[in-house]
């Protein structure tokens, strides 16, 4: 089990957060949490079965301009 950990500006998920909701979908992931702090930065924290899907999906996610992703096993 993985947890891919995604943080964004406000500026980045207004432009990137449609885009980023579609790619998301194509993969086998819970929403473990997810925040919109006071100044619109958006912290995410999705659950993943397969370690590689977790790479891809870590690194997919931080191909968005203004996102930044990591992964750790749960």
């Amino acid at each position: 089990m993985w947890c891919v950990n995604i943080t964004c500006s406000g500026d980045a998920w207004k432009i990137h957060g449609a885009e980023f909701k579609a790619m998301a979908e194509n993969y086998q992931t819970e929403v473990i949490s997810s925040k919109k702090l006071p100044d619109g930065t958006r912290i995410m924290a999705y659950k993943i079965e397969d370690v590689s899907d977790a790479e891809e999906f870590q690194e997919r996610c931080a191909n968005f301009s203004g996102f930044t992703a990591d992964f750790e096993a749960l």
